[in-house]
């Protein structure tokens, strides 16, 4: 039993001696295989990434860069296996190694994934404004609340860099372009008619209200393929979605008396609300005399539904229709005599419908699909009228008398369909394409002679963004178009660039061919003509942070194929393409929240250089609606403890050409009578009182508005009407030296308050 329990001791010790020397077998071949990974991880700058994960594809070696961007790993593999480097913020990025034993050493550039907060954004051409958080310039209480707008979206963009200080007639003048060269977009769809029909020498508003809106684009050039047939300018308006909950709004004062109310599902995904006003200057007239003889005072309908739908995938539909109807009568002097009086009439009728249907697809797919659908009926009599105010009739032979009394129907149906298609790239990187089709049906009578234009247009187009880096983005498109009333296409390509150049500073560039069709007035006469062109080069410095945004661009614009009037004899005359322009300036932008407490400011300056031979212009010119220099000042101060904002705009214009083009007896225009307009200054202010600021859970929202435009009454002097023969003329000057608004303004259901004091919608 002794000499057993001897030999199981020796057997045990063997056996342990045994393993003991495999597992040290083992432990020297595991060493000798297991190779050491090292390396250093910088960005695309140079600069050392930490926190990067790196790790060998299916295993469990792998370490962290450390705040040098240094790492040391030891990998027990061997042979062809793949390292993956990874973090957040950046692309990851997967290299194949070899690992034998031997030591390997990495050094890796890590590219950037671009991000909505940090990637640099493409502005060369563009204003955003809204409810962006980056790139806002001005917001809806903005357009309200800039003196002398008077809740004008038009009138408030005119104190941005690029629009020029036009006051007879309506519309933006951008950058050397006439006010037909820009259009307005809602959610994607045309607006044929914007503002209210013109009147002459009278500028008009527009339709719609800034607070239907949550963002607005200025673009004074290079935009996007998505949009055409505007050879200077887009304004991109995007109706609001949802309102926060239901409400009912109300209005009045001397001028205007409105009801409005939204309403909110209680499941927050549907709403519909109506609204309507009613305008009558009346009293208004009667306390502040006006120049024109108004023999129909100036009064407007206008009424609004809309429904707002919220699809399951986290899309929205949306509907919004608005009705207006307006008439108005004047008389003014009559330039060609002494006693005679010209007498316009309007009436019109406009009704505009839009529907929209955003919607999430599957695997980054978006879609966006709108229709649009418009009527404008504006009736219109002229009348030569005595010192009676009763008319006066001249024979055929008088032709430049007989020719003041008429009477114009035109009416103008415009049908719009739209769809864009989007697919995410990766990052940031999109592309996007789709198509639209355009029905044009407008038809004129003038005296006894009627005329009809149908057009049908078609267009197509796609576009891309392309994120390299945060830093470096580049959006490039391209338009085709076809009109089958001139039976001509054109192909429109687009470029813009930005490079982020440091903390909220980055410039931009673009580039891009723009087309228009020729207006209707002309087409009447011969559909024989082609396309008008300009071709826009832009770049851009931008910086901004979250109350202070500098910004300074130049531009370059040439036009070609732009519209002449050729005259036959005096009376007729025909039209063609042999047009041309330029345009070159420089602008800037400077807006500050932040340097005074509780104030709010913004600087804007263009310098315009401007020549245009088109229309009957005897040779290349400056155009009458350009001025070379144009500044605006607008300052805004909320004081709390008063419940009280108080707001100034000052404007200047350097003077504007005039001119008085005659017909030689060669059959050409020349100019018998120049000059320039006197600079144009314009000092406007408005306040609001909020009462119930302060109050807990008021039942009733009140804010009190007062504005006075042209406070120390410049006399303004726009340009001037000549007579036939060119031996008077007469000033065109505003109706009435100041304007006066004074409104009350109630809500129920949300507190519109605190929109007052922060100006950060």
């Amino acid at each position: 039993m002794r000499l057993f329990y001897i030999v199981q001791i020796y057997y045990n010790q063997y056996i342990i001696k045994t393993l003991s020397l495999i597992a040290l077998i083992l432990i020297f071949q595991i060493a000798k295989a297991q190779t050491i990974v090292s390396g250093k991880i910088k960005d695309g700058k140079g600069h050392p990434v930490p926190g990067v994960s790196i790790t060998i594809k299916n295993s469990f070696d792998g370490a962290t860069s450390d705040s040098s961007g240094n790492f040391r790993f030891s990998a027990s593999d061997t042979g062809h296996q793949v390292i993956r480097f990874s973090s957040i913020g950046y692309r990851a990025l997967e290299q194949p190694i070899l690992l034998q034993g031997k030591s390997i050493q990495l050094y890796l550039n890590l590219k950037e994934e671009p991000n909505e907060m940090k990637a640099v954004t493409i502005t060369a051409g563009s204003f955003s404004a809204g409810d962006s958080k980056r790139g806002a310039v001005l917001s809806s209480l903005d357009v309200a609340t800039t003196a002398g707008s008077n809740a004008d979206i038009t009138a408030a963009l005119k104190t941005l860099p690029g629009a020029q200080q036009v006051g007879e007639q309506e519309g933006l003048f951008v950058r050397g372009g006439t006010s037909q060269e820009t259009k307005q977009f809602i959610d994607g769809s045309l607006v044929a008619n914007p503002y209210y029909t013109s009147v002459p020498d009278i500028s008009t508003r527009g339709r719609f209200s800034p607070f239907l809106f949550k963002g607005t684009v200025f673009s004074t050039g290079g935009y996007s393929a998505l949009y055409g047939q505007a050879l200077s300018s887009v304004v991109l308006l995007e109706s609001i979605d949802l309102p926060e909950k239901s409400e009912v709004d109300a209005s009045i004062s001397p001028i205007v008396a409105g009801v409005g109310t939204q309403q909110l599902a209680r499941d927050k995904k549907s709403s519909w609300g109506v609204s309507y006003n009613y305008v009558n200057v009346g009293l208004y007239f009667g306390l502040v005399k006006q120049t024109p003889d108004y023999f129909r005072l100036p009064q407007f309908h206008s009424g609004d539904a809309n429904f707002r739908i919220k699809t399951k995938n986290g899309g929205m539909i949306k509907y919004y229709t608005t009705f207006n109807y307006n008439q108005l009568g004047l008389r003014r002097p009559d330039v060609d005599s002494a006693y005679l009086k010209n007498a316009f009439d309007l009436g019109n009728h406009n009704w505009y419908n839009n529907l929209s249907w955003r919607e999430i697809l599957n695997n980054g797919w978006k879609m966006n699909l709108s229709s649009s659908y418009s009527t404008n009926l504006d009736d219109i009599h002229q009348q030569l009228q005595g010192p009676d105010n009763k008319p006066r009739i001249y024979p055929a032979s008088l032709f430049w008398m007989y020719n003041k009394n008429f009477v114009l129907k035109n009416r103008e149906d415009l049908a719009q369909t739209k769809a864009v298609f989007e697919k995410k790239l990766g990052g940031l990187s999109a592309l996007r394409f789709g198509g639209e089709y355009w029905y044009d049906n407008n038809h004129f009578i003038y005296q006894d002679t009627s005329r009809s234009l149908k057009d049908n247009m078609y267009a197509a187009f796609a576009e891309t963004d392309i994120y390299l880096t945060n830093e470096l983005a580049a959006k490039i498109g391209l338009r085709y178009e076809y009109s089958s009333l001139i039976k001509k296409p054109d192909l429109a390509p687009r470029i813009s660039l930005a490079y982020k150049t440091g903390k909220d500073a980055q410039i931009s560039a673009a580039y891009g061919i723009f087309y228009q069709k020729a207006d209707n007035q002309q087409l009447f006469y011969t559909s024989n003509l082609g396309f008008t062109q300009a071709t826009h080069y832009i770049i851009n410095y931008q910086k901004m942070t979250k109350d202070q945004i500098f910004r300074v661009e130049a531009y370059y614009k040439k036009y070609k194929d732009l519209i002449k009037t050729i005259p036959i004899n005096y009376y007729y005359f025909n039209y063609n393409n042999n047009g041309s322009a330029d345009a070159r300036g420089i602008e800037f932008f400077w807006r500050d929240k932040k340097t005074f407490k509780n104030f709010d400011y913004w600087i804007s300056y263009s310098y315009l250089d401007t020549k245009r031979d088109y229309l009957n212009y005897p040779g290349t010119i400056v155009p009458n609606f350009a001025s070379k220099n144009t500044v605006s000042l607008v300052m805004k101060r909320f004081i709390t403890d008063w419940k009280t904002g108080f707001n100034l705009t000052y404007t200047y214009a350097s003077g504007r050409p005039y001119y008085d083009f005659m017909i030689n007896s060669s059959g050409k225009y020349y100019t018998a009578d120049q000059g320039y307009t006197k600079d144009y200054n314009s000092l406007n202010f408005s306040m609001e009182y909020v009462p119930s600021i302060g109050k807990k859970n008021p039942k009733t929202f009140v804010v009190l508005f007062a504005s006075m435009s042209n406070v120390l009454g410049y006399n303004a002097v726009y340009g001037y009407n000549y007579s036939f023969n060119g031996q008077e003329k007469q000033a065109i000057e505003p109706p009435a030296q100041r304007f006066y608004f004074i409104g009350c303004f109630l809500s129920w259901g949300v507190d519109r308050t605190q929109d007052a004091i922060n100006n950060n919608l």
